[in-house]
């Protein structure tokens, strides 16, 4: 199940699991346009970026960033059973 935690100005959503087994939180991020969407994931702590479709890399650096500044966040939220 995916949790939401923020929405930016541009729409974009950024969702996150429960811990998962590996002991990893998986970060989905989501930003609506014409006909789809543009998608990336990234899995906590270690910010590994995988399945990223339409982002730019400026994009992921942003969102890296703003994942850097509020992670410790999203796992408080997980750690007390969201």
């Amino acid at each position: 199940m995916m949790y939401p935690f923020i929405q930016l100005e541009d729409e974009t959503e950024i969702v996150h699991s429960e811990i998962l087994r590996d002991n990893r939180v998986k970060v989905y991020i989501e930003k609506p346009i014409y006909g789809g969407f543009n998608s990336a994931t990234c899995y906590l702590p270690s910010y590994e970026w995988s399945e990223v479709t339409g982002f730019l890399d400026s994009e992921i650096e942003k969102f890296q960033e703003i994942l850097e500044s509020t992670a410790y966040l999203i796992i408080i939220e997980v750690q007390h059973g969201r």
